[in-house]
């Protein structure tokens, strides 16, 4: 893993008000999924889910300090929506399958999109977001584009080849795998031995491998993103199971947690208090509201 030294360590600087905004994003990432368990577990939701519990430190920090044209996310892109602005309501309605959801309530939870954010829906195959960001960025190099990835389409042969089609082009891509160290169960130790992190270094990319950590994933997003392409690979925690609501265990790490220890440590105890609060009423009023047109 790259280290911040010293010299660098100085220069990352997220401030006491962005950090509060990203945890107040990361809460209702949170919060939201909580409410998408709720409903499954009541039978209101009827197709698979998958949750960004754990995960939600990257989005709510690289939404804070990249403003892309296009997002293309994967299957698990309920914190790339939320944090990004999506509408809610229509995600809302997307998972409870009314006409009246992001897709017209046929998709679920994988294809989710809203063009007001400029975010296309995933089919599901996976690591294909990959090569539809490249051709994007082909189309109309104008626009940045934001492509986010898990570790285990990392493996997917058209995967490499995209994003060094990408480097040799010079496309505006940001490519950011949220590497939760597992492909459905299996472990990224028991797949490969190599990191796609690695392999761009080599062809000369701007590459790094970092924790979910916002002072790490915002100093390398102010270093490359005028430097375009660029690869994050960011280790994060997912919290259940790959599709559905199921746990195998206590989470290894809860960055959430981290985070709000950090802040409180700061004297923003009240501020915290605000934030938990808010978002934890505000997605819940909004669930109750949607289950009763249902």
């Amino acid at each position: 893993m790259d280290k911040l030294n010293d010299l660098d360590k100085k220069k990352v600087i997220v401030g006491d008000q962005k950090l509060l905004e990203i945890f107040r994003k990361m809460c209702l990432i949170r919060n939201f999924e909580k409410e998408v368990i709720k409903a499954h577990n009541n039978n209101r939701i009827h197709t698979p889910v998958y949750l960004s519990i754990g995960q939600e430190a990257i989005s709510a920090t690289v939404s804070e300090f990249f403003k892309p044209d296009l997002i293309f996310s994967q299957h698990r892109g309920h914190s790339v929506y939320l944090a990004y602005g999506g509408d809610k309501v229509k995600l809302i309605d997307e998972l409870l399958g009314m006409k009246s959801g992001c897709c017209q309530g046929k998709g679920g939870s994988p294809p989710i999109q809203n063009d007001c954010i400029g975010m296309v829906g995933h089919h599901g195959l996976i690591g294909e977001n990959v090569p539809l960001s490249v051709g994007a960025a082909l189309g109309d190099p104008t626009k940045k584009v934001y492509c986010v990835f898990g570790d285990g389409a990392a493996e997917e042969d058209y995967v490499f080849t995209s994003i060094s089609f990408a480097f040799t082009h010079h496309l505006p891509v940001l490519f950011v795998c949220e590497d939760n160290n597992l492909s459905i169960l299996t472990k990224k130790c028991e797949r490969r031995k190599w990191e796609l992190s690695d392999s761009l270094k080599g062809i000369g990319m701007n590459s790094v491998n970092i924790p979910d950590d916002p002072n790490e994933i915002a100093y390398y997003l102010n270093k490359f993103k005028e430097e375009l392409p660029a690869f994050l690979n960011i280790k994060t925690h997912r919290h259940h199971w790959h599709v559905g609501i199921g746990v195998d265990g206590p989470p290894e790490q809860d960055r959430l947690k981290i985070i709000k220890e950090e802040i409180l440590k700061k004297g923003y105890v009240k501020e915290i208090e605000d934030i938990e609060k808010n978002t934890k009423a505000e997605v819940e009023d909004l669930w109750e509201e949607r289950l009763q047109k249902q």
